[in-house]
């Protein structure tokens, strides 16, 4: 009787295994597919080239990543995020963001996305609901950007010396 070499059990494993991964990858990339057919057609991708929505009115101006016409003609925008979900859900940052590209949308085509989508990078997916509350809270965390400082800031060193702001705020703690 003879044993089969290493090399005649290794060499099909090997390839058996690097099939499987590269299934797995097509697989994995034909239901990211499937799930942004449901969004409707793309329109834009933000490579460099997408067009940059702007509003005059509000003084906004954003690209989205992704925006996407649903079957019945309304586009809808997709903020991609590169880190994973996290934990407690989307910060109010990325929430935020995502109602902006809404109203840009909304301005710039003329209609209402029905909802904007928020998606990181392992796969955890939200959709933002743009409806009227939505729009009044975007509209009233804008218009308290125009407002002038009031003081309310309590600086500190620890504070102070992490902050990006730090070179123009007029608040920082002295010494910082």
């Amino acid at each position: 009787m003879v044993l089969p070499s290493l090399n005649d059990v290794l060499l099909p494993a090997v390839v058996v295994v690097i099939g499987g991964v590269i299934a797995g990858l097509a697989l994995r990339e034909l239901l990211a597919r499937r799930r942004d057919d449901r969004l409707g057609s793309l329109v834009a991708i933000d490579a460099g080239s997408a067009p940059l929505l702007r509003s005059t009115r509000y003084r906004l101006s954003g690209r989205p990543d992704v925006l996407r016409r649903l079957p019945d003609g309304r586009v809808v925008p997709v903020e991609l995020k590169s880190r994973p979900t996290p934990n407690r859900g989307p910060p109010r940052s990325h929430l935020v963001q995502v109602a902006a590209y809404c109203l840009l949308v909304e301005e710039t085509t003329g209609t209402s996305p029905p909802f904007g989508v928020l998606r990181y990078s392992d796969g955890g997916e939200f959709r933002i609901p743009w409806d009227r509350s939505a729009r009044d809270e975007l509209l009233r965390l804008r218009f308290e950007l125009d407002r002038p400082y009031d003081g309310r800031a309590t600086p500190s060193r620890a504070k102070c010396a992490r902050c990006p702001w730090r070179e123009v705020c007029d608040a920082r703690a002295p010494g910082s």
